[in-house]
């Protein structure tokens, strides 16, 4: 009783969907009377198993593809921020060139 007395009283409006403050009180209250259910190991790794059996894996081709493209990628950003800090040092070389 208590904590509902902490929170002020909400205005209603027309939507049916209750205020943020209300769902999570609303929740919290229905998770402390909820019963729990046991933990049952067994059941836990089949329910892995189904879950394993839906993965699909990528093939050898497509793994090599993307293996590829990656490390070009990389190439690439490596180049493009090479040449774009050249540009900058330059540009900062000459500026202080001018001051001094």
């Amino acid at each position: 009783m208590a904590k509902e007395q902490a929170y002020p009283p909400v205005a209603r409006s027309r939507s049916r969907t209750p205020a943020p403050r209300q769902t999570a009180a609303v929740s919290a209250r229905a998770e402390e009377h909820a019963p729990k259910k046991r933990f049952n190991p067994a059941q836990f790794f089949r329910e892995v198993n189904v879950e394993r059996k839906k993965i699909t894996w990528p093939s050898w081709r497509e793994t090599w593809i993307t293996t590829l493209m990656v490390f070009l990628m990389v190439v690439v950003m490596a180049v493009f921020f090479f040449v774009v800090d050249l540009v900058l040092s330059l540009g900062v070389t000459q500026i202080l060139k001018l001051g001094g």
